[in-house]
């Protein structure tokens, strides 16, 4: 059985909610993703960086629940990163961060990676912080070779220090990735005159075959090859929205592997892709994001939860 790689940051988010109560989640956004991915049914193989310590193994314990192989090396010396997420009244989230962010690297790595991958995933801190950026950059380009390469910069403007140096590591990540998936807060801080779809239309011109936008209650637009397509967000009670575009971008790889666009060898199949099968992605990534934003934290839904609803 084929499987999808997915690279970067895993946390826990203490979660300070609007009325007051504190609690803890394993979070960061590729965690969040590979488990995404993991409930859909696809094997889905996890390389971070977390701590021996208690937060640590309930990271581990979590990723492990929900179906996702660890790759061995992902448990290192030291505490755990945490992200301090504090809810507005409209489920909304702002973060500061404790962070502790490296990648090993070596025979020893490369031993324990998985040697049946169709799909590498990366983005968010990990893809952009250092010093484990770097070696992210140099895994995907890698595994570019044989696999589809998916990327969400996930951007955190209170760590990332100067702007242009972070819009390079960025611009250099799009040209070696397939698909692309950003928010309209991060199009905003990358594109500041606010034309959000010239700036997928640039990703489009630097390699990427399709560029997914998110934009909350508003629904998710993308760009394709083919043309330009749109779809509204189901209406749903929100809970909380920690972890809905992370929802969106495993539903976007699930979907992928669904229309057999997933491999280096169907690369010019996904640059092809219709808009048709493009809504399609669109619908079922709503779908999943709906219901990971009816209930609190970073819950995303199991398979089984999507059949006859």
């Amino acid at each position: 059985m084929s499987s999808v790689l997915v690279v970067g940051e895993a946390l826990v988010d203490v979660v300070h909610r609007a009325d007051a109560e504190v609690r803890e989640y394993p979070g960061g956004s590729p965690l969040n993703v590979a488990i995404g991915l993991a409930r859909l049914g696809r094997e889905t193989h996890l390389l971070a960086r977390v701590g021996d310590d208690e937060r640590g193994g309930s990271v581990l314990a979590h990723a492990r629940a929900s179906g996702v192989r660890v790759v061995e090396g992902t448990v290192q010396p030291g505490p755990t990163s945490t992200a301090q997420a504090t809810l507005a009244e409209d489920g909304s989230a702002t973060y500061v961060f404790d962070l502790e962010w490296e990648l090993p690297e070596g025979p020893e790595l490369e031993a324990a990676l998985p040697d049946d991958v169709v799909a590498v995933h990366t983005g968010s801190i990990g893809s952009w912080y250092e010093p484990g950026a770097a070696a992210v950059g140099r895994l995907v380009a890698r595994f570019r070779e044989t696999a589809t390469t998916t990327f969400d910069p996930n951007l955190r403007p209170a760590l990332m220090g100067d702007p242009s140096l972070v819009r390079e590591r960025i611009d250099a990540l799009v040209e070696h990735c397939d698909v692309v998936k950003l928010s309209d807060e991060d199009a905003d801080w990358l594109q500041p005159d606010g034309d959000h779809e010239a700036l997928l239309a640039a990703w489009l011109d630097r390699g990427a075959s399709l560029a997914v936008l998110t934009r909350g209650s508003k629904g998710l637009v993308a760009l394709a090859r083919s043309g330009r397509a749109e779809f509204k967000a189901p209406a749903v009670q929100v809970a909380d929205t920690v972890g809905a575009g992370d929802s969106v971008m495993g539903a976007l790889v699930d979907g992928l592997a669904e229309h057999d666009l997933l491999g280096a060898d169907r690369r010019q199949a996904l640059r092809d892709i219709s808009t048709d099968d493009v809504q399609t992605l669109l619908a079922h990534a709503a779908r999943v994001a709906a219901i990971t934003v009816s209930r609190p934290g970073a819950d995303p839904p199991w398979r089984r939860e999507l059949s006859g609803s």
